[in-house]
C-alpha cells in the first residue's frame, strides 16, 4: 500500500520536499495508516519533509481517552510531536443546534488550522480513503448537488492532502493487520444513525449485491471524469470573470453588467459563486435560488436595486454595474 500512497502523492502532487505537514489522527485504521506510511515514507529519505500530529477527542465514546493515548504512544515511540484538544462536541453541537457530525468536522478543522498555525507547518493530511469519496458522492447526490457534487472528496484542495484517496477501506485494513498497527475501532461507525454510516452500512451493501460490486470503483471513475470536465469549466470562468471584473477589493467586488447579462446562464451561475468565493472564501451559504435571485436581479437591469442572501453580503445593481459587497 505504500507504494500506492506514493503514486497518488506523486500523482497529485501532494508533498514536496521541505513539507511541513499536520496529519489529522483519530487513531482508527485510516488515519494511523496514514501515519504510518507517512512516518516509513520519511524516514526511508525517499522525501523530504517534516511531520506532526493533531488529535481531537470529542468526549462522546468511553473509549475516546483511551483512542488518544494509543495515539500519543505511537508519537513517542517514533519521535513525532502530538497536540490534542478534548471538546464535548455533543454539547456544542446542541448550543449550536447543529448536528454531531457537523460540529465534530467543524471543531476538528479549526484545530488542525490552529496547529498549522503554531507550528508554522504548509499543509495538512486527512485520511479519506477512496470509499469516502463514493459515499460522499452517493450523500451529494441525495442533496440535490449539482455537477461539482459528483467530483467527492478532492486528493488535494488548497492546503488539504489526502494521501489514502486511491486506496480502499480493504486494503487500509489489509495493511494494519499485516503491520500490527491495531488501530482503535469507533464502534459508533457501524450504527445508523447518521446518514453516512446508512450510506456505508446499508446503501452500498445493497447495490454491490444487486446492481455493481465494483460501485466504489466505478463512482471514482465518475469522479475523475468530472473532476477534469470540472477543470476545464473554471478555466473558463476564470477568463470571463477577467473580462467582466471593474473592480476587486478586499470588501467589494464590481462586475459589467451588461457583459454578466450577455453570458449563458450556467456561466452566469459559475460567475456568481466565483466572485463569492473570492470576497468571502467559500460560497457554501449560497444556494440554487440565491443564485437564480441574482441573475434574475441583473436580468431586470434596474438601477439601486439589491437583494441580501445572507446577512454577510449584499448584491446591488447600479449604474450598470454589479457590487458584490462584504457587508459588517
Amino acid at each position: 500500500m505504500k507504494e500506492k500512497v506514493l503514486e497518488t502523492i506523486k500523482k497529485y502532487n501532494l508533498i514536496e520536499d521541505g513539507d511541513k505537514l499536520v496529519l489529522a489522527v483519530s487513531g482508527g485504521p485510516d488515519s494511523i495508516s496514514m501515519l504510518d506510511i507517512l512516518n516509513r515514507i520519511r524516514q526511508e529519505g525517499i522525501l523530504v519533509f517534516e511531520i506532526c500530529v493533531a488529535h481531537v477527542n470529542h468526549m462522546i465514546r468511553e473509549e475516546a481517552k483511551e483512542d488518544e493515548e494509543y495515539v500519543r504512544k505511537y508519537c513517542e515511540k517514533n519521535g513525532i510531536d502530538f497536540y490534542s484538544k478534548s471538546i464535548d462536541v455533543q454539547k456544542l453541537a446542541n448550543n449550536n443546534k447543529v448536528g454531531t457530525e457537523e460540529a465534530g468536522r467543524l471543531v476538528r478543522y479549526k484545530f488542525f488550522d490552529e496547529i498549522l498555525e503554531k507550528t508554522g507547518f504548509n499543509k495538512i493530511a486527512i485520511a479519506h480513503n477512496k470509499n469516502d469519496k463514493a459515499e460522499t458522492i452517493i450523500m451529494n447526490i441525495m442533496r440535490g448537488s449539482g455537477i461539482t457534487g459528483l467530483k467527492g472528496i478532492e486528493p488535494k484542495r488548497g492546503k488539504y492532502i489526502r494521501p489514502l484517496i486511491e486506496c480502499e477501506r480493504f486494503e487500509i485494513e489489509k495493511y494494519c493487520e499485516e503491520e500490527k498497527l491495531n488501530p482503535r475501532i469507533d464502534k459508533t461507525n457501524f450504527e445508523n444513525t447518521y446518514t453516512r454510516n446508512k450510506i456505508r452500512n446499508i446503501v452500498i451493501p445493497y447495490v454491490k449485491k444487486e446492481f455493481n460490486p465494483n460501485i466504489i470503483e466505478t463512482l471514482n471513475r465518475l469522479s475523475e471524469l468530472v473532476g477534469d470536465e470540472e477543470s476545464y469549466i473554471e478555466k473558463q470562468v476564470k477568463k470571463v470573470y477577467e473580462e467582466l471584473l471593474i473592480t476587486e477589493g478586499k470588501n467589494e467586488i464590481i462586475i459589467d453588467l451588461k457583459n454578466f447579462n450577455n453570458q449563458e446562464k450556467v456561466i452566469k451561475s459559475r460567475i456568481i459563486l466565483y466572485t463569492i468565493t473570492r470576497l468571502f472564501g467559500t460560497s457554501k451559504e449560497i444556494t440554487k435560488v440565491h443564485i437564480e435571485d441574482i441573475i434574475k436581479l441583473c436580468g431586470n437591469n434596474i438601477g439601486n436595486k439589491y437583494l441580501t442572501p445572507n446577512k454577510n453580503i449584499k448584491i446591488l445593481v447600479k449604474n450598470h454595474k454589479v457590487y458584490f459587497i462584504k457587508e459588517n
